[in-house]
Formats: structure tokens, C-alpha cells, sequence
């Protein structure tokens, strides 16, 4: 039987791994259909010892057990690609790591043998948007300055905790733009 906490996110052993539940578990609160979102990743006590007033205000006290906490950043621009927006980004020595929250439309690997040829990004995306064995899913990809990375998918027809998909590689590139965040 799987433990679960009172907000129904599974619990993990992994510092990392709870993160990314984490923030999938506030991205589904807020609903879907929004931006993508950008965190920063703490170390807990650090947060604790270097900065008790932003501390207090997330609601972490001395008892908290999570070794990192996700902090929510400025809107990302919806005008900017992704990958634009991420080379902008640097990150203080304070932040171990960072994570991210996005929602696209996949297609089944069936239907990558119907795509038509030629076709420009605009035309691809209007392609996929209509045809009929779409997705929706949201991803929550994490990193860690040392490498480490996970992640978290949801499909929207399958919304729930329970149905939530983790693993290190399942957004390879996301996962590599985030850690370029931290490349000098």
C-alpha cells in the first residue's frame, strides 16, 4: 500500500523526486491551460538559517523534512521561446537547482509516421493541435546543479496523482536546457 500525505501527493525518497511531486501538485491546483512556470530549488536549512522571514512566509518551520524548496520566479514571457528565455537565465550560488512546468500537446509515436513533409513549425503545431489522437500533458522537469535531474507528466485525460508519470529521462531536453541555466 503507498503512503500518501494529506494533499494526496505520493510520497518519494528522493529530495529531488519530492520536488518535482511538489510543484506538479501546485501546477494541478492552479489548473490547466497556463504558462509555464519556473522555480528555483533551495536547500531547506540554508532557506531556514540565511533567510527566516522568506522561510516563514512559504510556511517552513523548523520541523519541515524536505531538503529542497521549490521558489516560485518571476512570469515567464510568453512572447519569448522557451529556450531563448532559459540562455537569459543565471542563477545565484544560493539556488541548488531549479525546475520548470510546461503544458504541450503530444502525439502517440504511432502518429509520428503520418506527419506530413515540409511543414514549418506554425504548420506543425496547427497539425498536431487538430489531430485526433492528441494529448495534453504537463511537464514538470527539475535539475540539480550537480546533474541530477527528474520529472513528472501528466496527462490532462488522466488528472490525477495517482496517474502521474516520474522519471530521470522522459524530458531529455528540457532537462539539458535547465541545466545550461547553470553553466558559466
Amino acid at each position: 500500500m503507498t503512503n500518501l500525505p494529506v494533499d494526496g501527493t505520493p510520497l518519494a525518497a528522493d529530495p529531488l523526486t519530492r520536488a518535482v511531486l511538489e510543484i506538479d501538485e501546485y501546477a494541478a491546483g492552479i489548473g490547466w491551460d497556463q504558462p509555464a512556470r519556473l522555480f528555483a530549488l533551495v536547500d531547506t536549512a540554508r532557506l531556514r538559517d540565511e533567510e527566516p522571514a522568506l522561510a516563514a512566509q512559504l510556511g517552513i518551520d523548523e520541523n519541515a523534512d524536505a531538503s529542497l524548496t521549490p521558489v516560485e520566479q518571476d512570469e515567464v514571457p510568453a512572447t519569448v521561446p522557451l529556450d531563448e528565455f532559459l540562455a537569459t537565465i543565471a542563477w545565484p550560488d544560493a539556488v541548488t537547482g531549479c525546475a520548470m512546468t510546461v503544458e504541450r500537446l503530444m502525439l502517440p509515436p504511432s502518429a509520428e509516421e503520418s506527419v506530413p513533409a515540409g511543414m514549418d513549425e506554425e504548420a506543425l503545431a496547427k497539425w498536431v493541435a487538430e489531430h485526433p489522437d492528441r494529448q495534453e500533458v504537463r511537464m514538470t522537469v527539475a535539475v540539480l546543479r550537480d546533474g541530477r535531474r527528474e520529472s513528472a507528466l501528466r496527462l490532462r485525460e488522466k488528472d490525477s496523482t495517482a496517474e502521474v508519470l516520474t522519471g530521470a529521462d522522459l524530458v531529455p531536453g528540457l532537462a539539458e536546457a535547465l541545466t545550461a541555466t547553470f553553466e558559466e
